[in-house]
Order: structure tokens, then C-alpha cells, then sequence
């Protein structure tokens, strides 16, 4: 389970949705939060204040109220019982979240996980299109749940979606047939169990074959069974069966999980993966009614997520999901370094 989850915020309301989700996994797993605040460095200060006032005071006057700022939201009642650090840094929000989730100290356990929303103020007004999160998604050695408030629902209470009472929050884990892509299993079975706690949550392993000409999801098994010869779905069907028992045997029941799968045959890997989690569209397997709360990926795998940080699959998702995205980054890179 998560042992220190970071948060960073820029002082909007918006950004601070990152918090009753980062309360709900600490207080199932029994973790820390250091909530991050990023502020403007003296040497960037825009003027707006009359000339007797330094850049220096005027930034020592943003310092001042940014820790108060986050020592009103460490006392409020979402955090109760839940230690919780506060940092005020100036700077570069890419460069700080990543210097941040590779500190080490004596006294708490490293990052393992960082949550944040992908608007705000200041750097993070374009954090889903711009360059913070290309950085974030490819460099973070730990991984990144990004959520999209503005699209969508925010998985605030063990209960998001009344239309589905048989399980608390579901999350669809793409995945390509490469260990690296398997790297995001475990991770999203941490934070499904944490967020749907005491209940029982649901893990739906999915992937995406690539052919050409294929438009759209297969609408049910039977159609995926009926296109001849193609061995590589046979072996896609089986290879999602074996890690779904796999996980259950080795992690989900002990988490409290379901674990399902499906598998889709397309042209278009993004907008497909898109489909199978927000509306539970499948080919072959099981179907996710009403769809996932939650897309999980890795930044590295095979196919059509090979070049996930860089590449239209990445920036695709990110631009369109309304789902929150957990982005894990493999410990080996594709290229072996």
C-alpha cells in the first residue's frame, strides 16, 4: 500500500480536489500526505505593486500566506488523523514535483505516489496539455494520478456512481501483452483498494488489438470469435484470462478486489482504450457496466503505447478521458536503460 502521497497545489479550489482523495487513501492505508505548494520565485514576479515594495518583500508576502494557506487545509477536517506535512517552494512546478518525489528522509517514508489535478492557477493552468505533464508523466519515478475535475466526476466518496451498487470504484488497467505494461497492476490495485475501502473494488484489465480498417469496439465475443485465422487474438483473450487469475491469486483477494477483463479490436488505440473505460464497451470478456472510474497505464509498453510519453497516445488520452489517469512509469525503460 501507498506509504507517502504527494500533493501539489497552486491555491485554487480546484487543485485542492487533489486532497479528500489523497485523505481517503491515507486514512485506508495508514499514510502520509505532504501537501506542496509552488509559488512564483522572486526573480519572476510580475509587477502590479507600487515601486516602494522589493520583489523580495513581495515574495516573502506570497511565502507567508502560502504556509497559511496549507496549514488551514492540513487542520481541516478531511485530514483529521492524518499526519500531514506542508511545503512552501518557489520555482519551475515540473522540476519541484520531481525534486520532491526523489527526496529521501530519515524521518518519513520516500513519495509513492503523487496526486494532482490537471488545472489551476499559474504553472499549472495547462498541466493536461502542456510540457508539465509530458515531464511529470515521463520522468516521475513514482506514479501520478491525475484528475480532470472539469470533465468529469472526481472519485471523492466510496460510492461515486448509484447506477452501479455492485462495487465502490473500478479501475481499467491497459495493458499490451509486455511485463512493462503490467507495471501498473499493482499500483492501481493499491489505489482502488485504499479509495473503495471497506467495500469491494474492481480491477478491469483491458487491451486493445491494432488492426487497420476496424473502426469501432466489437460489440460482443461472438464477433471477436468470428474473425478467421487470427491467432493473435486467441492469444490476447488468453494472456488477459491468465494475469486476471494470476492477480486475483496473488494480490486482489487479500485487497478486496474483483478482477475482470476485456479485450477490443480497432483501428485507433486512444480513443478505443477511452471507450472501454468511460462507457464498459468490450469485445471479448466481461462488460463494465456503466464503465471505470479510473484509466491506468504505463509509460512504456509495446503496440500502440511504445512510445507513450512522447507520442498521440498520451497526449490523446490526456486531452480527452474525463476519467482520473494513473500514469506508472516502469522501472526499466524499453530500450533497456
Amino acid at each position: 500500500m501507498f506509504k507517502h502521497i504527494l500533493v501539489p497545489l497552486d491555491g485554487s479550489s480546484r487543485a485542492e480536489r487533489a486532497v479528500p482523495i489523497a485523505a481517503r487513501i491515507a486514512s485506508a492505508s495508514g499514510s502520509c500526505i505532504t501537501l506542496l505548494r509552488i509559488i512564483t520565485p522572486p526573480g519572476q514576479i510580475v509587477w502590479q505593486t507600487t515601486e516602494s515594495i522589493s520583489q523580495q518583500e513581495t515574495f516573502d508576502a506570497d511565502h507567508a500566506r502560502a504556509a497559511r494557506y496549507l496549514a488551514r487545509l492540513a487542520a481541516s477536517q478531511e485530514l483529521e488523523g492524518v499526519k500531514t506535512i506542508t511545503q512552501v517552494s518557489s520555482g519551475q512546478p515540473a522540476q519541484l514535483i520531481l525534486a520532491v518525489a526523489s527526496s529521501q528522509s530519515l524521518d518519513i517514508p520516500p513519495v509513492d505516489l503523487i496526486i494532482i489535478c490537471s488545472h489551476g492557477y499559474t504553472g499549472f493552468k495547462r498541466w493536461a496539455l502542456g510540457s508539465v505533464a509530458q515531464k511529470i508523466a515521463y520522468h516521475c519515478p513514482v506514479p501520478v494520478l491525475v484528475l480532470f475535475p472539469d470533465r468529469g466526476a472526481v472519485p471523492s466518496r466510496p460510492f461515486p456512481d448509484p447506477a452501479r451498487p455492485l462495487h465502490a470504484i473500478a479501475a481499467a488497467i491497459a495493458l499490451d501483452g509486455s511485463s512493462l505494461a503490467e507495471a501498473a497492476l499493482f499500483p492501481a490495485a493499491y489505489l482502488v483498494a485504499a479509495l473503495a475501502a471497506p467495500a469491494q473494488g474492481s480491477l478491469h484489465l483491458t487491451r486493445v488489438v491494432q488492426r487497420p480498417g476496424v473502426d469501432t469496439v466489437l460489440a460482443g465475443r461472438k464477433r471477436v470469435d468470428q474473425l478467421p485465422g487470427d491467432q493473435s487474438i486467441a492469444e490476447a483473450m488468453s494472456y488477459l484470462s491468465k494475469i486476471a487469475d494470476d492477480l486475483h491469486t496473488s494480490l486482489a483477494g487479500g485487497l478486496n478486489l474483483r478482477v475482470t477483463w476485456s479485450l477490443a479490436v480497432a483501428a485507433d488505440v486512444a480513443d478505443t482504450l477511452i471507450e472501454m473505460a468511460e462507457m464498459g464497451r468490450v469485445g471479448g470478456g466481461t462488460c463494465v457496466y456503466g464503465g471505470c472510474d479510473i484509466l491506468a497505464l504505463t509509460t512504456h509498453g509495446h503496440g500502440g503505447l511504445q512510445r507513450w510519453a512522447l507520442g498521440s497516445v498520451t497526449e490523446r488520452i490526456l486531452a480527452a478521458t474525463k476519467l482520473p489517469l494513473l500514469i506508472v512509469r516502469p522501472q526499466q525503460r524499453v530500450d533497456g536503460s
